[in-house]
């Protein structure tokens, strides 16, 4: 998920976490605590995302590909994360020290909520199509969520809400609610969200605030909580169905190939939109196939023409489905650049969906085919290269197309 997520769902979290402690006998430590609990949770939430400076250990984009969303977001190195958050906080913050060493209370909060952080942290990443490994070294598969888009208005609008409302009444109060609605409003507008999207964000944001007017600021930090648990559920079930007529219609497309896999990419906030990516190969053939396309649940009420075309939607007609693009290639093309280029066998490590043009590779999870994305390898011109290394055993996606057991 997106940073902002994190922040906010860390911040709610360290709230909650004080609100839930037996009240502090001094005001001033009371104080230090909220603060304290705060800033645990704000950077709990985001440490795993320290790997990023872990990038330049491999020439791009392998840097980013290996190591992002790498070891430090496994459920393995999420403990000695926490023991840094811990003894930093303790070292370079002198009341955050004294309230430790004299509240047991605190001691309590302050560890449950960096642990918590953690290990919301890896399950918002979880959520999406980016996926992630979090049982390494016992299981080094990516495991992918596919039912929440990467970027995702919904979290704002709930505990960004919940939280403006815990800000002093007035000027502060305002300023942040009209920036949480300025955001999915500009969205909208270049055509990211769609105005029913913004409508639901907008009655979603109403009632955390209402929530937290009339009960409390916990009441809003627990409808905000409640919310978005319901929206992820809601998410859970709509990519169910949308895996299972993807699944149907390409198999009465092609219904001699075996499909392998079948990434979602959720529209935000939007239950009804999908865009898919389906792997199959054909054995008889020995070819394998890559399909793109935006599925709508609802093609009477929203059919694809109306999904935002910045993600794949747009197509022309009331269709449920579109298609919108179809590549793949030889399996023995395949699996012999693997065993002879080292940079392309270390790219997939990480691709789920490959695409080979011109001596790149590009993982089409993240664009058209033809496009170069984040993920675009130029193999070819590395062949000659030495190896990359240090390089994470991560297991390979895509073991199957090439033959291989899983890592």
């Amino acid at each position: 998920m997106d940073n902002l997520s994190h922040s906010l769902v860390g911040l709610a979290l360290g709230e909650l976490a004080d609100r839930a402690l037996p009240a502090e006998p001094d005001p001033q430590r009371a104080r230090t605590r909220r603060r304290v609990l705060l800033a645990t949770g704000l950077l709990s939430s985001n440490f795993p995302d320290l790997d990023l400076f872990l990038t330049p250990l491999l020439a791009e984009p392998l840097g980013y590909l290996m190591h992002h969303r790498g070891h430090t977001h496994t459920l393995l190195y999420a403990l000695p994360q926490v023991a840094l958050l811990l003894a930093l906080l303790w070292l370079l913050w002198p009341g955050a020290r004294r309230l430790l060493a004299g509240s047991a209370a605190a001691r309590r909060g302050v560890l449950a909520a960096s642990v918590a952080g953690m290990l919301l942290h890896l399950a918002m990443d979880a959520l999406n199509v980016y996926g992630l490994h979090p049982f390494h070294p016992l299981d080094a598969r990516w495991l992918y969520g596919d039912m929440v888009f990467i970027i995702e208005p919904v979290f704002w609008c709930s505990f960004g809400v919940a939280l403006a409302m815990l800000a002093p009444g007035g000027r502060p109060r305002r300023v942040l609610l009209v920036l949480l609605a300025a955001a999915p409003v500009l969205f909208t507008l270049q055509g990211f969200l769609q105005w029913g999207s913004l409508l639901g964000l907008g009655l979603l944001g109403g009632a955390v605030a209402l929530a937290a007017r009339l009960r409390g600021a916990a009441a809003g930090l627990l409808a905000a909580l409640a919310a978005s648990l319901g929206f992820v559920g809601v998410q859970a079930v709509a990519g169910n169905e949308a895996r299972a007529q993807v699944r149907a219609a390409q198999l009465r497309l092609d219904p001699g190939s075996r499909i392998l896999d079948l990434p979602l990419s959720a529209f935000p906030s939007n239950p009804l939109c999908w865009a898919f990516a389906t792997v199959s190969d054909d054995g008889r053939k020995g070819s394998y196939a890559v399909r793109l396309g935006v599925l709508s649940l609802a093609p009477g009420l929203n059919p694809v023409a109306h999904c935002p075309a910045r993600f794949g939607g747009g197509a022309a007609g009331p269709a449920a489905l579109a298609w919108n693009a179809h590549t793949g290639g030889s399996l023995a093309q395949l699996r012999a650049l693997q065993r002879d280029n080292c940079h392309f066998d270390a790219w997939l490590r990480f691709a789920r969906v490959p695409y080979l043009a011109g001596g790149i590779a590009t993982d089409v999870r993240y664009s058209r085919p033809g496009e170069a994305n984040f993920s675009s390898l130029p193999y070819a011109e590395r062949a000659g290269q030495p190896c990359p290394a240090p390089l994470p055993r991560w297991g390979r996606p895509r073991a199957d197309l090439l033959g291989l057991e899983p890592d």
